[in-house]
């Protein structure tokens, strides 16, 4: 399992490291009209389907509040993964933006999360893979997270899902 930095270039199989701006934009765009248990379930299961159709070795973590509301390992994912579902959700529990957006802002000033954060990395980690769940008129009120994969591919994982979800 690989959480590394991808640089911009574009090679097979891994996609281009969005910037800022479009890490935001993903975000707002994305913002649901509501999320209820049944709508977890749904977007659980799109994460599903998408990750078996590319034999994507993941686990999946989806959480209201404090609630996990659904959790999927798929073969060739660990107990591993889910400690990094966890580090990456804390992030956006505490900044309200996608771990990958987190993550990649400290990288433009020329650090690192881990370095300038001054939070535990063995309890956050800003890496790819979790995304704020977010409810017009009601801000960040959970979190959908992969792990298993490079950080931009559980990102794009992630955004591709909730597209399709919200289709």
């Amino acid at each position: 399992m690989s959480h590394t930095s991808h640089t911009s270039h574009k090679s097979p199989g891994n996609p281009v490291s969005p910037t800022i701006a479009e890490l935001v934009a993903q975000e707002r765009r994305l913002t649901l009209p509501r999320f209820t248990h049944e709508d977890a379930w749904a977007l659980g299961s799109v994460l599903v389907e998408l990750a078996t159709e590319r034999n994507a070795p993941v686990a999946i973590d989806i959480r209201r509040g404090a609630q996990q509301l659904f959790h999927c390992a798929l073969p060739g994912s660990s107990a591993d993964n889910d400690a990094w579902i966890d580090r990456k959700r804390r992030v956006v529990e505490r900044y309200a933006e996608s771990s990958y957006l987190v993550g990649t802002r400290f990288r433009a000033k020329g650090t690192t999360f881990e370095d300038s954060s001054r939070l535990d990395p063995d309890v956050y980690a800003a890496h790819g893979g979790a995304f704020p769940i977010a409810v017009e008129g009601a801000g960040v009120i959970g979190t959908v997270t992969v792990s298993g994969l490079p950080q931009a591919e559980d990102h794009a994982l992630v955004v591709e899902a909730l597209e399709r979800f919200t289709q």
